[in-house]
């Protein structure tokens, strides 16, 4: 839908497409394993370019993409054979060098350690990927040498959007701001319509126009700021709003939001409305760029599965509760029996309770529940007598089980992020296009030590005042939650400036470490970016391993926010009145 999209909005100088995450990577790794022609979105080329080769060459659009996953190549050739086989002009380069699988039995000998849990690096056997995460000056660097379409593999987020930028504007290494500004505009623009209504906390203000939400366009200017906008005649909304969600989206420290190129402050940034569906976003600051690039492996670590079934009736809540206990006991048994070992981890949640068209009539303890069963096990096998337990005792259970599913779930593998850092000087990063391929020259580190940001002055507490009721935080602030690997992250930014104080007292780490202890594991750290009257909170060890090393139901913490935005806040009655 993107494509047709922006490609009809017309006038466009780049389409940047962002198709990577840690999952991603690890599901085209087993691709590639399977077959060394995959690992690679083939929707990039099926769904993107071949409907739309003859429009995109007509308008002369460059188009960048990190579609290459694991195997950028193999995306580059399958490419170029659908341009060569409609008989178009068109260029494409590939960036690679971040692919680092061949030294994988390196990293371990050199006793790499994770770099958020000193965990040693994973057996070498084991391990699926290892990539680590450019920056955007290769990508410039193909479009200057004339490449109409990029593929990369592995790059940040925002790098397919700031090598665009610095082709423009011939951006150096040293122009800090800039390229802060642009790496905003990428990090805005990577997650396409959540920019412009989608996963919005007002989502009632968009709710009819989702099925031809429209995705954002950044206008952006040599001073690297830039105004985000959407094709006319679509739906969805560009707000102050919506786009302070998405700034906030996915960070930890908004003073230190590191990328290979620059070192970013997004914390002092301004958000302006300047019309219709047209919002002003500058005041990013940068600083000098590391010297390290992050690295990110992927590794097997056991087997996982689970299924979810249904119960109703009366009581259903404890109903699930009896299933669930009596069939982890039956497959603890059999596998002790069988000397599998025990499961490493076990998850039960029973989500929802009275339905709606119960909601209010005079039936008491009614309910509808979801329950969710799974475990990790070292083999598959284990896992499997856990499914095959689940399928029998349905023949035992109390009443009220419902299953809507085609057959007994598989055992899939458990796959384990370990990130670290490695200099960007033992990584070789080279350009391809047509036969030819020229080596990417990292600019040197300069010498003199980065500035570090001034931290900023906490909002002063309110006066203590007899008149307070609680108000819920939905009333006073907007919420987007995402995770990092184990971490996650919930932004808050405040509807009015006057709230923030409130909010900024009521919500200290140990309140929202309350809010989320069935949870944490870890701390939660607390982050002010008083430019948008905004807090980000980052939350330690709470996503049970995250990604698809979790059995959580929320692996990634995308509900988070409205957990969090369900907290009351206490407000002077008058105020409180006001907003009610």
């Amino acid at each position: 839908m993107a494509t047709p999209q922006l490609l009809a909005a017309g006038g466009l100088d780049y389409i940047v497409y962002d198709y990577l995450a840690e999952i991603t990577m690890s599901i085209m790794a087993r691709a590639r394993a399977r077959d060394q022609n995959r690992g690679f979105a083939t929707d990039f080329v099926d769904a993107v370019l071949k409907p739309h080769l003859a429009d995109i060459a007509a308008q002369g659009v460059k188009l960048i993409s990190n579609a290459g996953g694991v195997n950028p190549q193999a995306c580059a050739a399958a490419v170029t054979h659908l341009i060569d086989g409609v008989g178009l002009d068109l260029t494409v380069a590939v960036v690679t060098g971040d692919d680092l699988m061949a030294d994988k039995a390196v990293f371990a000998q050199r006793g790499f350690t994770e770099m958020f849990s000193d965990q040693d690096f994973p057996d070498p056997e084991a391990t699926a990927s290892i990539n680590a995460y450019l920056g955007a000056f290769p990508i410039a660097q193909a479009l200057a040498l004339g490449a109409d379409i990029v593929i990369t593999g592995r790059c940040v987020d925002s790098a397919v959007t700031l090598g665009a930028c610095i082709d423009a504007f011939g951006w150096k290494p040293d122009e800090f701001n800039r390229l802060a500004g642009g790496s905003l505009a990428g990090h805005i623009l990577e997650c396409g319509p959540q920019a412009t209504g989608g996963n919005f906390t007002d989502w009632h203000e968009v709710a009819g126009s989702l099925v031809d939400i429209g995705y954002p366009i950044a206008e952006v200017s040599a001073d690297g700021s830039f105004v985000c906008t959407k094709p006319e005649n679509t739906g969805g909304q560009v707000t102050v709003a919506t786009v302070a969600e998405q700034v906030l989206y996915e960070i930890g420290d908004p003073q230190a939001y590191v990328l290979p190129d620059v070192v970013c402050d997004f914390s002092d940034i301004q958000i302006e409305q300047q019309g219709p569906n047209r919002v002003l976003v500058r005041g990013a600051v940068g600083y000098t760029a590391p010297p390290a690039y992050k690295v990110c492996a992927t590794y097997a670590d056991g087997f996982r599965g689970g299924q979810l079934l249904t119960f109703n009736g009366f009581n259903a809540r404890s109903k699930a509760g009896v299933f669930a206990d009596a069939a982890i006991a039956r497959a603890k048994k059999q596998i002790k029996d069988q000397q599998l070992g025990d499961f490493t981890e076990t998850s039960i949640e029973t989500l929802g309770g009275v339905p709606e068209n119960f909601l209010g009539s005079h039936v008491d303890n009614y309910q509808e529940v979801t329950l969710k069963i799974a475990a990790r096990h070292p083999s598959a096998v284990g896992i499997g007598v856990l499914l095959k337990e689940i399928t029998g005792l349905g023949l035992a259970t109390p009443p009220g089980l419902c299953v809507f599913a085609g057959g007994r779930p598989k055992p899939s593998p458990v796959i384990r992020l370990f990130s670290f850092l490695l200099s960007k000087q033992e990584v070789s990063v080279r350009i391809h296009w047509s036969e030819d391929t020229i080596d990417h020259t990292v600019a040197p580190a300069l010498t003199s030590e980065p500035a570090v940001p001034v931290p900023h002055t906490v909002p002063e507490s309110p006066k203590k005042e007899s008149g307070l009721t609680p108000v819920p935080l939905i009333r006073l602030a907007y919420g987007r939650s995402g995770d990092k690997g184990d971490k996650a992250n919930i932004g808050i930014i405040a509807r009015q400036s006057e709230y923030l104080p409130y909010i900024w007292t009521a919500l200290t780490p140990e309140v929202v470490a309350s809010c989320f202890s069935r949870f944490l594991d870890g701390r939660v750290e607390r982050f002010l970016l008083p430019g948008i009257h905004a807090i980000n909170f980052v939350l330690h060890d709470v996503l049970g391993g995250g990604g698809i090393a979790s059995l959580r139901n929320d692996a990634q913490g995308k509900g988070y926010a409205q957990i969090l935005l369900a907290q009351p806040i206490d407000l002077p009655v008058p105020l409180a009145e006001r907003i009610t």
